[in-house]
């Protein structure tokens, strides 16, 4: 990471005055610089397709706005939602008294917020205006909204959505938000509709889409279906005549991603570039997770050499006072896949974990969005719920086995019917950090205890077939309790966040209460709790109702 150069802008600049010096400066750094004069770029649809690719391209975010790309989505989701969520832990020295342990920093936890308003929803907006002449792109540029503003949404509460750009109170509590994403959803799944019957064949934008895997029209209306089921299902346990209504239209709709080649992500063939995957190639900074060594090694799960690679193990050695000095290890690691605790404070000099497993993502893996798999568990739990009439354990095995076949790992079959459990977690240096397994559930549907058990099948697979996408991944992880994270050793909240609860949000931005104290205050009055990251969501009821 560029450390040095974040704190400076982020801290001596203010996040708020990033935000308007950026956006004073969006048009300028966003010129069209392609040589089309106005009258080529109506002709060739340049006028209609500049603002697409920037929209695709930050939700993931790595939109190159003038000052590098990479750190951005490090700041914004790596340290933050990508950790929560279990995936990973970057342990360098500098990281670990901050968002590990809970004392959030808010040059970090900030930034996803700052930059989508900042940077994309202002194109959307654009986007949105000019795309009335083009309704086709303007029902896709309408689920891409959706879509990167629930993210936003699910990780801070109430936001600004319905009424962007107004002026006065614009905020939306987190249930009028999710109702206009599906008014929203529907909007754009009908008029594509509409267009795909009275235009057959007809693809007009096919080389500006970076989503979705052969740039139909078609795949957007799948795409459109699938996050209606998704958010259907976020809302389940709060409102569940809300979550049968719109889980409900997607059913009778009945285009979902399905095959294990359905897969909704960013193309890196045009020159986009993995920010993950820089992060972890180039900086070295993306650890295995705990909870993910716990479950993928326990399991002996055949997608663990998909996900990372092996440690290195190799003996930690670094200079103090001239001195070269050697850390012991308890036992033998190298070749083995060794995650990284969260939360044990350490800021030591040996810099420990360096030689665990790291990530598998590289700058020219497409960042996954949406799975079909994914939707197969959604589709399971819609089925447990009584939402539909489809067999859960149908629905759910084909969840795993479409997860196995996208990652070209076999044995599936034994998998489903493997009664292994997630294994402890032994520290290769201090044994303080030993952690016995939370999680007790095996792979197999049929050795359920009952529907919460059946249900954390569904939940824990799920996560499993989510990787690496840690933002969804932490959000349904709070929603229903599952996966069983590991908790973190040191927790220095200050009592704002409870061990055992875990983080539920991330705050708003500091920069908020004195830029614009009238929105914050209806922030947080939306919110129905404190600023911090201990108060949870309106759709995290803290149980799971059936």
């Amino acid at each position: 990471m560029k450390y040095n150069k974040f704190l400076t802008i982020l801290f001596a600049s203010g996040l708020l005055g990033i935000a308007v010096a950026c956006t004073d400066n969006f048009e300028a750094d966003n010129r069209n610089n392609t040589g089309f004069d106005s009258e080529l770029q109506e002709y060739d649809f340049q006028k209609y397709l500049l603002k697409f690719e920037i929209i695709q391209s930050g939700i993931y975010f790595n939109y190159d706005w003038g000052e590098g790309k990479n750190w951005t989505f490090q700041i914004a989701q790596n340290l933050g939602q990508d950790m929560f969520s279990g995936y990973f832990h970057d342990f360098n020295q500098g990281f670990n008294d901050k968002n590990s342990v809970y004392a959030l920093n808010d040059g970090w936890t900030s930034t996803h917020w700052t930059y989508n308003y900042s940077y994309i929803m202002p194109e959307v907006q654009k986007c949105e205006q000019i795309n009335v002449e083009q309704p086709a792109l303007l029902a896709v540029t309408q689920i891409l909204k959706v879509e990167l503003m629930h993210r936003v949404a699910d990780c801070y509460g109430p936001l600004v959505y319905s009424k962007f750009g107004q002026e006065g109170d614009n905020v939306d509590d987190l249930k009028t938000a999710y109702k206009q994403f599906f008014t929203d959803l529907e909007k754009g799944i009908t008029s594509l509709q509409s267009f795909i019957k009275d235009n057959p064949g007809v693809e007009p934008y096919k080389d500006a889409d970076m989503l979705t895997p052969n740039k139909t029209l078609a795949e957007w209306v799948k795409f459109g279906n699938s996050l209606r089921l998704r958010l259907a299902m976020r809302v389940a346990n709060v409102d569940k005549a809300l979550a049968t209504e719109q889980a409900q239209k997607s059913f009778t709709l009945g285009q979902f991603l399905e095959a294990p080649n359905e897969i909704i992500s960013v193309s890196t063939a045009g020159g986009y570039n993995n920010p993950l995957g820089e992060i972890n190639k180039s900086w070295g900074e993306v650890f295995m997770g705990a909870t993910m060594e716990s479950v993928l090694t326990g399991y002996d799960d055949p997608r663990m050499s998909k996900y990372y690679d092996p440690a290195n193990g190799a003996v930690i050695t670094w200079k103090e006072n001239d001195v070269v000095k050697e850390l012991p290890q308890l036992f033998e690691y190298a070749g083995s896949y060794k995650g990284v605790p969260q939360g044990t404070g350490l800021l030591s000099a040996d810099n420990r974990y360096k030689e665990c497993s790291k990530s598998t993502v590289s700058q020219k893996t497409n960042p996954i969005l949406m799975t079909a798999a994914e939707v197969w568990f959604l589709r399971a739990e819609a089925a447990l719920r009584g939402i539909s009439t489809e067999d859960p354990k149908i629905c759910y095995e084909t969840g795993v086995k479409t997860s196995f076949e996208q990652w070209g790992v076999g044995g599936v079959d034994a998998y489903l019917q493997s009664d292994k459990t997630p294994a402890d977690y032994k520290d290769p240096f201090d044994t303080q950090f030993d952690m016995n397994a939370r999680i007790t559930t095996t792979p197999n549907w049929a050795d359920a205890n009952g529907t919460e058990e059946q249900f954390e099948k569904i939940m824990t697979q799920k996560w499993l077939a989510i990787y690496p996408e840690g933002n969804e991944a932490w959000t349904e992880q709070r929603r229903t309790g599952y996966p069983k994270l590991f908790k973190v050793k040191v927790n220095n909240s200050g009592g704002a966040i409870n061990t055992d609860e875990m983080i539920r949000r991330l705050p708003y931005p500091e920069g908020l209460k004195t830029s614009n104290p009238t929105q914050y205050s209806s922030l947080t009055r939306a919110l129905g709790g404190a600023d911090t990251g201990g108060t949870r969501l309106w759709w995290d009821a803290g149980k799971n109702n059936f």
